[in-house]
């Protein structure tokens, strides 16, 4: 174990969207020695090679498990952020979505157990699946209730049949959790599990067709189809609903979450901004604005909306949420943490670093 003045953190997944920002802001604070792992060093390039309070893995998590091991003994706390978690890949490559979710956090979740090592496991909001309401649309379902608003302790998870092959992910991420509280109750593993509600930001999503192949999330897809200058295609005309929180205000929280142990320990916490709440047909038309002024230019807002069905879009087997909103009331009492960046300045900072990238149209 590290000493007092320096705790020492296994960052999983540590070059993702949500890693890298989180690396950044345990470094910066002085308090942590960071064990980073991940497959590719992009989003963490920009450190110091030789920071004094970071290394880097360039390893899968199954590549090396003796040092994996290793690093796990001698840590603090593991914060498992690594997962394949693109909408497109649940119903394509579901076998893989499965493991990685699942299967690959187990002998995590057994090591830290072994070891009496905190975990801290990102899972996701989509653990709930659908909402009650569209399963009954005509149920009085009332603003506010743990049907409505999606509670750590009280809200079903409600999934679809086998066929809609989307809930893979979902499902897997359940396991996951289910057994992180197992170890704990079995085996004494002092764990917290966060539900990410929508995280954006800067160095997010990779685009299609500049920065890789395939289907990413919904800001990266807009933003795609704005950089060619084609429609913004909306999934069953972009009726759902989302609320999203800037991965600033994010990281700000999961800080606190590490630096409280014992206030955290076998919690569940949603991280989201309820304020922040819009359906994607709205996002598409405050990013399409947003973006006419960055670019500076007013065509952009002729760009036409389009309506897909999920099929076409996702292929066979997807189906959707309608409403994912989070209370954060544990969050509020617990962390002393509420967000504080609206949906615009949030939308703002995370394609101003598109648009810092990509300073020109894609042809």
């Amino acid at each position: 174990m590290s000493s007092a003045t320096h705790q020492r953190v296994v960052v999983l997944g540590s070059d993702g969207f949500i890693g890298s920002h989180l690396v950044e802001a345990l470094l910066r604070s002085g308090s942590w020695q960071v064990v980073g792992w991940d497959r590719e060093q992009i989003r963490t390039a920009h450190l110091p090679e030789k920071h004094p309070e970071f290394v880097f893995r360039l390893r899968d998590l199954r590549d090396d498990p003796a040092l994996l091991a290793s690093d796990i003994t001698q840590a603090d706390v593991v914060v498992n952020l690594a997962a394949l978690c693109n909408p497109s890949l649940y119903g394509t490559r579901t076998v893989d979505v499965i493991e990685s979710n699942f299967l690959h956090v187990e002998p995590i979740v057994r090591q830290c157990a072994n070891a009496g090592v905190r975990l801290v496991h990102l899972s996701t909001s989509e653990v709930f699946g659908r909402t009650l309401r569209s399963w009954a649309p005509d149920a009085r379902i009332e603003e506010g209730s743990p049907f409505e608003t999606f509670e750590e302790e009280n809200t079903p998870f409600l999934l679809g049949p086998l066929a809609s092959t989307r809930w893979s992910y979902a499902c897997a991420k359940q396991l996951s959790e289910r057994l992180v509280e197992a170890y704990g109750r079995e085996q004494g593993l002092q764990w917290t599990i966060v539900r990410p509600f929508n995280f954006i930001g800067p160095r997010m999503d990779y685009l299609p067709g500049l920065e890789g192949e395939g289907t990413p999330r919904v800001l990266a897809c807009f933003v795609a189809a704005l950089l060619s200058r084609k429609p913004l295609r909306l999934v069953e005309g972009g009726r759902s609903r989302r609320a999203f929180l800037h991965i600033h205000d994010a990281v700000s929280a999961l800080v606190r979450i590490l630096e409280r142990p014992e206030a955290c320990d076998r919690k569940v916490f949603h991280l989201g901004n309820p304020a922040n709440e819009t359906d994607i047909h709205g996002l598409a038309l405050r990013m399409r604005t947003i973006w006419s002024r960055l670019r500076q230019d007013p065509s952009i807002l002729e760009l036409p909306l389009q309506e897909v069905s999920a099929s076409a879009f996702y292929g066979e087997g997807y189906e959707d949420s309608d409403r994912r909103m989070p209370s954060i009331a544990q969050a509020k009492r617990i962390l002393d943490w509420e967000p504080h960046l609206g949906l615009d300045e949030a939308l703002i900072s995370t394609l101003t670093d598109y648009h810092q990238r990509f300073p020109k149209d894609a042809l």
